[in-house]
Formats: C-alpha cells, sequence, structure tokens
C-alpha cells in the first residue's frame, strides 16, 4: 500500500523483499508478472478511472530498482541464492519487487482509492 501520495512532482517507488527459492541448478528461474488491467496490464483502478504503474524485479534482495517487467513476458536467467524453501537458512530474502507510479501519471489521476492486483508466476530453468 503506497498510501496517501501528496507529492506528485515526484515518482512514488514501493519495494517489498521476498523469499524465492528455486531446486533447478544454480537456482535458475525466470518470472513473469499479470496486472489486473485490461490485458493483464499494470493498472490499478477506482470505479471508472485507472492508474498506471511499473513493475521491477531483481534477483536481489534489498533492492529499490531492477529490471522492468512487461505483462505476461518471463523474465528469463534469473538465479535465487536461497538455500531453503521457506528461506529459514542461509538469506532470509533473496529478492526484490519494485512497483513505482510515474509522476506523470500521478498528476492526471483523478482523487481516489486506487486499488489492484499483481499475480507472479515463477518459473524453475
Amino acid at each position: 500500500s503506497f498510501g496517501l501520495i501528496s507529492n506528485l512532482q515526484a515518482d512514488s517507488r514501493l519495494s517489498q523483499n521476498l523469499c524465492l527459492f528455486s531446486q533447478s541448478t544454480g537456482g535458475a528461474y525466470s518470472i513473469s508478472a499479470s496486472g489486473s488491467g485490461a490485458g493483464s496490464s499494470f493498472a490499478l483502478s477506482s470505479g471508472p478511472d485507472s492508474l498506471s504503474y511499473e513493475v521491477e524485479w531483481s534477483p536481489q534482495s534489498g533492492q529499490t530498482g531492477g529490471t522492468p517487467l512487461a505483462p505476461n513476458v518471463p523474465l528469463t536467467g534469473q538465479t535465487s541464492a536461497a538455500a531453503h524453501q521457506a528461506c529459514n537458512t542461509g538469506p532470509a530474502t533473496s529478492a526484490s519487487l519494485t512497483i513505482i507510479l510515474r509522476r506523470t501519471d500521478l498528476g492526471q489521476a483523478r482523487e481516489g482509492s486506487y486499488a489492484g492486483s499483481l499475480t507472479l508466476l515463477v518459473a524453475a530453468e
């Protein structure tokens, strides 16, 4: 949740560290994302109004940016440093997800409470 966004002159970023484990050789995986906007686009909605957002992925924890994801397009060649599927041994988190609301989109958005969903699909490589 971004909460109340009062500065419309700057991009708003929200990053979250995740535990991602892959049993494949070298911890290799691919990740793809789909949003709840039209055609699986990355968009939040408030009634009839929508607000686009961007998604970035990093295979390292603690990042505030990464490689941009496109809806339903796998990002291949990722590797996880996680040593256990629950991340209870080794690093507690192994990847970062960042959501970006661009100032140009924020400046054009109507006031309201926006919501949406983002689905991540991880596949071993």
